[in-house]
């Protein structure tokens, strides 16, 4: 017994969802799941089942013999004419068989025959072979006058009842040439993200939206349109600190010196190449004196990238379960969330995720505490030594915090982090996250604590700090480097902005 799904459309007429259920039933599948929203699509149901490969194969067979079984993601065409019936018994008919033969949907017919001699009749329709436009167009005009008002392949005046194909076509545009088969599996996963979200109250159309403009915004968002905010920080002796943020998702971070360079985070995968460039530009383009990268946590826009770098990358073991398992709420109470789930897959997909190929698991080996977390392990660059901290899991299980005592430079990931310093387009951005997982925090409870004692800590180390006339450093995963001022972050020095 395997875990199978299959997507069906059903004429719009009573009993029909009845007999694709017999067939299930027939085969003895286990129905896991399923979901009509005539809200959302008039025809096209989802089923996720438990069966045998055979009794699977048995129910395509009767499913497409039946004309239910949906096995392709074809193009869409819209046409929307006035055309000018002869006044005579059967003239609508005669024209029905035309859109009829074309195998056209239509989704709007105006026509009264008291408004005017010469009855019009205003149609739009739509085709799942837009090939047959020009076919359907040259019959027509050799029967009826026509007027043209819309002709084209938008897809913005389509009616409900081939949303799905039309929103696969949408996921092409951002994707690429992707296989009908891939299409309809992520179809069906960002379909039960829909369900969920719904039985919640949210909009179907609007959880649609966030998933086509976190892949639109990323996409567009390389390249010529690539930017980044930049800050620039000198520690100790020729130690330097670099803070670059991305358009969208996690901040990179550099530490370097003469002879060697560290790499905390790498963003998206999709930014690997514009960020080269960038480093390039700051005279950090040599990957020879590039000796580690460490990985904060398993999230794409932190994690994404590090697969284009030949060296290791240090992490946490519950971060690279995540990343192999492709579920950011693995080793969490959210673990069975199947928002989380398919949050990772849609993330991943869109930001080109490309998973490390040399990875160095941190030990569970503990050097002590600061305040409630765990030092895991410790490294230096130059004469500065950074620990290694363990969080407790609350945005994400196996992140890590690193921090320099002696300097105060904290590395509190996506724990603590100046949302004032986002820019507009950047908080946007990370709402759509959170529209379709409902929080960014695997385990809120725990979240709010870390918040707390990275806090308490930031204040020990400022009080240590004061007779040097200084403060700490909070480097967090999004956002300005920043220092704290009462209960709130300010951003530290000069940011500057990076175009290519």
């Amino acid at each position: 017994m395997e875990k199978k799904y299959f997507i069906v459309q059903v004429p719009d007429e009573p009993g029909a969802l009845h007999k694709a259920a017999r067939i299930a039933k027939q085969y003895q599948a286990n129905i896991n799941r399923i979901h009509y929203n005539r809200k959302i699509d008039v025809n096209t149901v989802f089923f996720d089942i438990t069966t045998s490969n055979k009794h699977y194969e048995k129910m395509q067979h009767d499913l497409k013999e039946l004309g239910y079984l949906q096995t392709s993601l074809n193009p869409v065409g819209f046409l929307k004419f006035n055309l000018y019936l002869p006044h005579r018994t059967g003239a609508l008919f005669e024209f029905l068989n035309y859109l009829t033969f074309a195998q056209a949907n239509i989704g709007f017919l105006d026509f009264d025959d008291e408004t005017t001699t010469t009855p019009k009749l205003t149609v739009s329709l739509t085709l799942e072979k837009s090939s047959r436009i020009n076919d359907l167009l040259n019959r027509l005009k050799t029967q009826y006058p026509l007027e043209i008002l819309e002709y084209n392949e938008e897809y913005s005046d389509l009616d409900d009842t081939i949303f799905y194909i039309v929103f696969a076509q949408k996921l092409r545009e951002i994707l690429g040439m992707a296989a009908d088969e891939f299409l309809m599996k992520l179809l069906k996963d960002i379909n039960h993200i829909v369900q969920e979200l719904t039985r919640i109250g949210e909009e179907p159309r609007d959880i649609f939206d966030s998933v086509l403009l976190t892949g639109k915004t990323l996409k567009n968002n390389t390249g010529e349109a690539f930017y980044a905010n930049v800050q620039r920080i000198s520690l100790k002796g020729d130690v330097e600190l670099f803070c670059f943020q991305p358009p969208c998702g996690g901040n990179i971070f550099v530490l370097k010196n003469a002879t060697e360079m560290f790499l905390i985070d790498t963003g998206y995968g999709i930014y690997h190449f514009d960020v080269q460039m960038m480093l390039q530009k700051y005279g950090l383009g040599d990957m020879d004196k590039l000796k580690k990268i460490f990985i904060t946590h398993a999230d794409a826009d932190h994690s994404g990238a590090a697969g284009y770098y030949d060296v290791k990358s240090f992490m946490h073991p519950g971060t690279w379960e995540i990343i192999k398992k492709a579920n950011r709420a693995y080793g969490s109470v959210s673990e069975t969330s199947i928002l989380e789930e398919v949050y990772t897959k849609l993330i991943n997909l869109f930001s080109n995720f490309n998973p490390p190929d040399y990875v160095k698991l941190i030990s569970d080996k503990k050097y002590g505490e600061r305040n409630i977390f765990p030092i895991l392990d410790k490294f230096k660059i130059g004469d500065l030594e950074f620990e290694v901290l363990e969080s407790l899991g609350g945005h994400l299980y196996g992140q890590i915090y690193l921090l320099c005592p002696e300097k105060g430079v904290l590395f509190p990931a996506d724990s603590l982090i100046n949302f004032q310093s986002l820019s507009k387009d950047r908080k946007k951005f990370n709402l759509l996250a959170k529209n379709l997982m409902t929080s960014v925090n695997v385990d809120g409870k725990l979240a709010t604590e870390e918040r707390k004692a990275l806090i308490e800590l930031v204040n020990e180390l400022d009080q240590k700090l004061s007779g040097k006339n200084r403060k700490c450093l909070i480097c967090g995963g999004h956002g300005a480097i920043s220092v704290l001022s009462g209960d709130k972050l300010e951003t530290y020095g000069e940011t500057e902005h990076y175009k290519p």
